[in-house]
């Protein structure tokens, strides 16, 4: 495993995230689950990634459980605030003060933990000033329970305005959580120069394109049993825009650029997003423990430049690149 600075912070991360979105009390049981946390501190990663709202806070307590018997300062745990929890009441949502301060202290009391390392706002909320959120933030980091701020899904414009009132509140605003892959690329041409700009850099989702740039989807044939493809629980939802057979038989073409690299597609999906380097760690799933190990041969290889030209020869103008696509919702759910 290598280490990447978050930001212009002193916190170092693992290249590899750990994060439990779409498995922990949700697709798989809770002991395959930590199962596959004991798998990722085996294979060197020391960061784990959840939210609240994933599984409507059970993944919280399970990673909680995985990790309570670990040296607590040799981890770095992240979670999120935003979308709603509970009952999902009318201030159960958003980014409002009362949500925050209420949403942290039951994700340490889930977690286990007195503080976690990274609190994220998990979208941006249009219907609360942003300086009550950042002054939530600001007093969260001064009542030890957050170290470090970050965000998910924010353009450039709120990352930037973000970044002035972080500054201005004195707490360090060092992250933000994007989807990007080979595939998904609409951070680039925008929230990449604004992140560079502010000082702060990304923790990537969903690399392999929930499984998309795995190769394990044919084109023309039906899916594999038990694949993210399959999960009724939201897996199925967010993979079916990459299961059409033209962008299937795209993924194919970067079969030969694996093998002639040495790697398996997921590995080379996610060193590719490691090559970016605004990119401090890219967070992978796993519903079954030997997939981690796998993965985690990706940290520290590097590609070169004939590698990267292939990956776009191949995919071509099926690559999203649209910086419009990088948007919080309009309204908050619930």
């Amino acid at each position: 495993m290598e280490f990447r600075y978050l930001g212009n912070s002193g916190l170092k991360v693992s290249e590899i995230t750990y994060g439990n979105w779409l498995t922990h009390g949700s697709q798989v049981e809770n002991e395959v689950a930590i199962q596959s946390v004991r798998a990722a501190l085996d294979a060197g990663i020391t960061t784990f990634d959840t939210a609240d709202v994933y599984a409507n806070t059970l993944a919280e307590k399970v990673l909680g459980k995985a990790l309570k018997h670990e040296r607590r300062s040799s981890l770095e745990i992240f979670t999120k605030v935003y979308f709603p929890t509970g009952p999902k009441g009318p201030n159960d949502t958003g980014l409002s003060r009362k949500h925050m301060m209420e949403s942290i202290d039951g994700s340490l009391r889930r977690l286990r933990t007195d503080y976690v390392d990274l609190y994220q706002a998990h979208r941006f909320d249009y219907e609360t000033p942003l300086e009550e959120t950042m002054t939530a933030f600001a007093d969260i980091v001064r009542a030890g329970k957050a170290l470090y701020i970050g965000v998910s899904e924010w353009t450039a414009p709120q990352i930037r305005e973000a970044s002035v009132y972080a500054h201005r509140l004195g707490f360090p605003f060092v992250s933000n959580q994007p989807q990007y892959s080979m595939l998904w690329r609409v951070i680039e041409e925008a929230v990449v120069p604004a992140s560079e700009e502010v000082g702060i850099s990304q923790i990537v989702w969903s690399p392999i394109a929930g499984g998309a740039l795995t190769g394990k989807y044919k084109p023309g044939a039906p899916v594999p049993a038990g694949s993210r493809a399959t999960d009724t629980k939201g897996g199925e939802n967010f993979i079916k825009r990459w299961l059409d057979d033209e962008t299937l038989t795209r993924v194919q073409k970067l079969q030969p650029i694996a093998d002639e690299a040495g790697l398996t597609m997921a590995q080379l999906a996610v060193a590719w997003v490691l090559q970016n380097p605004n990119v401090a760690s890219a967070i992978i799933g796993a519903s079954k423990p030997e997939q981690i190990a796998s993965n985690v041969a990706a940290a520290g290889v590097r590609l070169d430049a004939g590698v990267l030209t292939a990956i776009d020869d191949a995919l071509g103008d099926l690559v999203e690149r649209d910086p419009a696509k990088t948007a919080s919702p309009a309204s908050r759910v619930g």
